[in-house]
This record gives C-alpha cells, structure tokens and sequence, in this order.
C-alpha cells in the first residue's frame, strides 16, 4: 500500500470540482498542466484565470521533499515555526554528502563516519516532527521518491534542481530553496508565477539504440539551456504512451538543464504498470477512477498550437541516439555526426571513463540494457578500454539488479558499483588520476556536464549520453567509435560488432529489497530530542529574529554599495562553502565577499566608518553588529538574481543588516528578504543609486504608516554636513508587512501555534 493514500485521494477526490471551475473561468478546454495547478490553488475553487508568465499565484502543495545538503537549514528555519509536526507530509534523503572514492562499501562508511552530525541531526529532527527519513545508502531522492512517493495529479516541491523527476509519473514537481520548503512544511501558502507552456508531440516509437533519454537530449538541442525558463514542458501523443514510466522520468529529470519550470506526461497504462509494480496499486485504482482529469483535454490534444505558447514536435522512429558536450548539456550531436566534431573540435578522443546511473539514469530498464551491452564484451572477446562506474539510484533497484545478476555483469568487465547516491553526478568524486590539469574525455548518463561538475577539473570534457551508448563507448574507449555501424577489435585480432541493446521494462520477478533505508517518524515527537551539539561547526540551532521596533530606523552606516551584477553567489557564495549549510554564523562569513564595492572596484574590501579602515565585508559587518549599529546594502539592477539561497537573506539579516535598497530585485530574493523580516526597497528614481556616499549615515522614515502601495523616505546625512531625501518604493502586501513587523514569516507561524495551544 502507497504512503499518504488518504491524502491522495484526497486531492482525486476534490480534483472534479476544481477542474470545472478553472474551465469555466479561463473559458476554454485545459492542458493537464493547468488542471493540476488549478486544482492546487490556495483559494480553493479558481476565482479567476491567472495569466501565464504574469500572474503571481499562491498554491497547496501535497508534499515537499528535501536532500541532505539543502535540508539542513530548510529544517532549522521550519523548528521556527513551534509546529508539533509538519502541515504536508514530507521526506528527508541523504544522498548528497557521499563522496564517490572507492567503491559503495568503503564510501557509505566513510560518508557515516564524516558526516554523523548531520545525519544525527536529520534523523532526530525527522523523527520529532513526523518527517520520513531515508538513510545514507537508501538511494537519490529522486529516485526513491519517483518509487514511493510520486503520484499522478500531485503537486511537490523538493528541494533541489531535478525534483522535476517525479513528472514522468505524472505529478507537477518544483525544485525550490530551503526558505519554500520550509514555508510549505509550517502551513504557508507557496508563490510562483502562471507558467508558460511548451508542449512537445511525440510519435512514432524508439528502436535499435535509441533510449529515452535520447529525446531530452534532442529537446536540448532545440531549446538551449535558456529555452525552458518560466515554462512547463508538457508532453503527448502516442510516442508519449509508448515510453516507460522511468524512461518518462529521465526526460522530466533532465528538463532542469534546459531551465523549464518542470515537465510531465500526462497518466497512461505505462504509469500504472510502474505504480503495480512498486506495489502501489491502490494508487493505480484511484487514478484509474479520475483518468480524464489526469490527462489534457481532447481538445488540446487535437489542436495543441491553439493551447500551448509553443509546441515541438518529433517522430521517434526517425530519432539516433544523441551525445551532448562538452561543457553544456544543450550542445546537442546525433550519433552519426559526433566522431566528425569530435576530430573537428580536438577533442580528445581516447575515453578514460564512462560513469552511468544517478538520479536521470539509474533505473531496472536503464541497467537491463547497458548490462546487454556489456555481456558482449565477455561473449565476444573484448577488453574494456575505459575506467566504468555504475551509480545505482536506490536501494530497491540495486537489491533486485544484484539478484538478477545485472550487477555481476558490470563486474565482470571491471565495472565498479558505487553507493546509491549521487556522487560524480555533483562533483561527489574522488577521481583517480595522474595530472588533472590535462585534457581528458569522459562520459556519462547524467544530467549536467558543466565544466568542473564532475571531477573539479577544467580540462575534462564531459559528454553525456543514454546509459547503453556510455557502456559501448566504454568498451571501446574512444568517442570516434559508433556503435551502430563500427566493428571493434577483439582479444583474438577478429572484427566484431555490438548488438543492439535489449531491456527489462520492469523486473521479471518483481522488485525487491531487504533493507530499503527508511526510517518512519515518531506516532508522538513531543519528547524526541533534536541532535545538535552546541560546540559543532556544521549545525547550529537558529534564534528567532527580533521583531521590528516600532519606530523609523535611524543611523544606519552603508556596508556596501555594491556595483553591477550581484547574483546570490556573490552574496552567499557556495563551493568550499556548502559544509556550513545548516551553521547560520559560519556560512555567514561569506556575506557579499563576490560583490564589487562601487567606491574602489574592489570585492570583500569595505571602509569600516568606526574607524576608517578598509576590511572584509563579513568581518566589518560584525563590528557595526557588536557595537548595536544597523546597517544598509545598496544595489544595482536585479539584485540577488540566481538559485533561490535562503542563506543569501539569511545571512545579512543575522549580521544586523536592516535594509537592502536597488535599482531592481530578482523576485524570488524579494520575497526571501520580505520572509526573513528584513526591508527590502527600490530606488523610485533609480539616478539616486549616485546619491549615496560611502560615508553616509542613513535614515528610512516613514515605517510608523507602513502600507503597501505607500512609498517610504531615505535620508542620507552626508560626512560634509548636507542632507538628501530620496524616495524609495517597495512591494509588500499587507501579509508581508505583518511578516516585518514579526520579525520574520515563521514568526507569525509560532505566534499562531503558540496562541492555539
């Protein structure tokens, strides 16, 4: 039986009526997209149409799922809510921090010993609030969730960038920070703007070496790794039908890389075959029952262009398998021209490794057909001419490959299983290798293939391909080799060629596990103890913030003003910093260490105005803090543009910052200041960014009246004696002006709790 199946039927249940209501207010048939969002609103039934790529709407998730790296702080701001248990079910997985050395065995007892303290933390924190926790080992959260947790119709956010997983069994999966997740797990409404639509019609069927995940790469190449922003990728037609639910999974996956919201498919008899065989079949039954809400009206099936913002459309049996790379997984080669570009380019053509599983990759069909490939280098006299490394992406599936001698297979040609986890897949790899400075090629089934993703060096050229084609470039170590018309040259001199590869859609005898890794929550929290030591150096317990005062705030000193881009990364940069992720003081010392200062072009060099001295912007930050002096950081255009960071809010909110004042803000950073209780304010002539002077005390006059809608006044009191007044706007609502006043949004959220009790 399915986790949460009241819940979800539930959402069947409630899905009719507000289907009906959406038609009859956006006036015209729906796209399965819009049947899940409408029927996930806030508001309940749609009391208007929401405009796409406009309209900011508010939604109900049904579950949020975080990895270990990010749901550290996602869970310290939740405990800030004083909620007993968390408003929507939810799921932690540790799969992150598993670095990728020397096999599954040593690295999962490695990864336990290194990181004890957060897995402490994650489990007890789990268990108190009536989280479900996956173990280091269990598996990729994505892929575990696709087989546990992913339904039709569902709405889930997770956090991290490949959530869009769970879109191959149909379900509306967001990646988002830490501050939504949290947000959502304390009873908050979540924000995202009405997404545009691509849909994409699929015919015909694949054949031969042609796998699934050559059709993302192929969309890639259409829509470049921008193409996808602001939409939904939705996809239809009979080739649709025809694919595996995992094979859907893949492309859902990797429809991050081509910047799309998420993607889908809408429920067909492959879903319920997956949903069976996971034994999930209650799950299969109900969906089943509202099959026509799951899937897009006839109507736009017949005549998409009048209901998608753009449509793609491909013949899958004219489709060759794909290489995409280097560098970017939108650099898209079919098959038969990728040896030319290969010689064309220089690079280099002798492969020293092919890796395939994580998170895109690693399912039973996946490893039934690379494990055909690789049979053939044992049956017909061939060597492995290049390293081989198989990721897993669950327990579950490793457990039923190693049964059914999939994993022996790989072993057999000196492959090497590494942890269920996601290890080379986000640089988790302890590469063996002489000079990493030199040129090298690798190739993968993964999702991305930036420059240093993998193996942190820069002179790896990473491809990606479908795990069947990584398996036969593997075994003939070179990327000029074709699998479908080249021969290779066995062990005995003689010419031989690879067959096409042959797969298990789903196992024959079914899944099966002995462990699979999880951990089920507490019935009653309220006496688990959270496990945080006060002395570490990765985990702190957060303080609430203190609510505002009451007053105008006076006398701010400016800690920088900051010129040109400033992205999160300038704010809050990530790299060697990511192991203070759940630490809030240590993480901020990297507050705007990237940003240029406009006064001397200068990064991480600020003038300390208590006594004159230029220094590092977190440690000037630190004195104005120890001395009670708030302060201000002025900004460019689109401040805080990139991945929603919390911890890019977080941190100057920690160190004292009061107000953050731009010519323009990218909206999800707005709304993580206006959370964390912080002033997030424009210029309303953005010339008076020239205004502001490096010795400047400042003012912000006008909070005793604050309203949305009602500009407030900056005084700057210049170091010469004279004065500017300057207006400023901003784009708070009343909610988020309570969120002010409180201190934070998670403060109202304790004070609700608190008066309930």
């Amino acid at each position: 039986m399915a986790f949460d199946i009241d819940m979800i039927k539930g959402v069947y249940a409630r899905m009719g009526e507000r289907i009906e209501s959406a038609r009859n207010v956006v006036g015209r048939p729906l796209t399965l997209v819009e049947k899940i969002l409408y029927s996930h609103l806030w508001e309940g039934n749609a009391a208007q149409a929401y405009e796409r790529g406009k309209s900011y709407v508010d939604f109900a998730p049904d579950r949020v799922a975080m990895q270990d790296a990010t749901a550290q702080m996602a869970l310290l701001q939740f405990m800030q809510a004083g909620r007993p248990q968390v408003a929507v079910p939810s799921t932690v997985h540790c799969d992150h921090l598993i670095l990728a050395e020397n096999g599954a065995e040593q690295d999962l007892q490695s990864a336990n010993n290194k990181n004890r303290e957060v897995y402490d933390f994650l489990a007890s924190v789990s268990n108190k609030y009536g989280i479900g926790f996956w173990k280091p080992g269990a598996g990729i959260i994505h892929q575990v969730v696709l087989e546990n947790y992913a339904f039709p119709g569902g709405m889930m956010i997770g956090t991290d960038s490949h959530t869009p997983n769970a879109g191959g069994l149909g379900m509306v999966a967001i990646g988002v920070g830490g501050a939504d997740a949290s947000d959502v797990m304390s009873g908050l409404a979540w924000e995202l703007k009405m997404p545009r639509l691509i849909g994409v019609k699929l015919t015909g069927k694949l054949s031969g070496w042609t796998a699934a995940k050559d059709i993302i790469l192929w969309v890639a190449g259409q829509l470049t790794v921008k193409g996808g922003t602001g939409y939904i990728i939705e996809y239809f037609g009979p080739g649709a039908e025809s694919l595996s639910c995992t094979g859907k999974s893949t492309i859902c996956n990797m429809g991050a890389e081509v910047g799309a919201t998420t993607s889908i498919f809408g429920f067909d008899d492959k879903m319920a075959s997956y949903l069976q065989a996971t034994e999930r079949g209650d799950i299969a039954e109900a969906a089943s029952a509202v099959r026509q809400h799951l899937r897009s009206d006839e109507e736009v099936y017949a005549n998409p262009a009048a209901y998608y913002d753009q449509v793609l459309e491909l013949d899958l049996s004219t489709l060759e398998p794909y290489i995409n790379g280097p560098f970017t997984p939108d650099l898209a080669w079919p098959l038969s021209k990728f040896a030319q570009a290969v010689k064309e380019n220089e690079w280099p053509e002798r492969l020293e490794v092919g890796l395939i599983g994580s998170c895109t990759n690693s399912s039973y069909e996946d490893m039934t057909r690379s494990a055909s490939v690789a049979a053939q280098a044992a049956t017909k006299n061939l060597k492995t001419r290049a390293e081989f490394t198989i990721t897993p992406g669950s327990e579950l599936v490793r457990y039923t490959a190693e049964r059914d001698g999939i994993l022996n297979t790989f072993e057999n040609i000196g492959g090497v299983v590494l942890a269920n986890a996601c290890g080379p897949c986000i640089g988790q790899w302890a590469r063996h290798m002489d000079d990493p400075s030199r040129k090298n090629s690798i190739i993968t089934s993964f999702n991305r293939n930036f420059a240093k993703r993998n193996d942190g060096n820069a002179s790896t050229h990473a491809f990606v391909a479908s795990p069947e084609i990584v398996t036969a470039f593997a075994i003939a170590g070179d990327l000029t080799f074709n699998p479908i018309t080249d021969t290779l040259t066995n062990e005995n001199g003689e010419q031989v060629m690879l067959d096409e590869p042959q797969g298990i859609e789903l196992p024959v005898r079914g899944f099966a596990v002995e462990d699979a890794g999880y951990l089920a929550p507490a019935e009653d929290g309220s006496q688990v103890q959270v496990l945080v030591s006060p002395t570490s150096d990765r985990l702190q317990l957060l303080d609430p913030f203190k609510e505002w005062e009451g007053t105008d705030i006076t006398g701010l000193k400016l800690l920088i003003k900051a010129k040109g881009k400033c992205t999160t990364d300038h704010i809050s940069m990530a790299g060697p910093w990511l192991k203070y992720r759940g630490h809030l003081d240590n993480i901020s010392n990297n507050l705007l260490i990237g940003a240029i200062n406009a006064f001397n072009d200068k990064s991480n060099s600020v003038k300390n105005l208590l006594t004159n001295e230029y220094g590092e912007v977190p440690a000037t930050q630190r004195v104005y803090k120890a001395a009670g002096i708030g302060t201000i950081v002025v900004g460019d255009e689109n401040y805080g543009e990139g991945s929603s960071r919390e911890h890019a809010a977080m941190e100057p909110r920690h160190l004292g910052v009061r107000a953050i004042l731009v010519k323009s803000f990218a909206r999800i950073h707005e709304t993580n200041l206006k959370k964390q209780g912080m002033l997030a304010l424009t210029f309303a002539n953005p010339n008076d960014y020239d205004k502001i002077h490096e010795d400047d005390t400042i003012d912000i006059v006008g909070l005793q009246n604050f309203a949305p809608n009602q500009p407030l006044a900056v005084v700057l009191h210049h170091a010469n004696g004279s004065t500017d007044e300057i207006q400023v706007n901003h784009t708070y609502n009343q909610q988020q002006i309570e969120w002010f006043k409180a201190g934070s949004a998670l403060n109202i959220i304790r004070k609700q709790v608190e008066a309930g009790k």
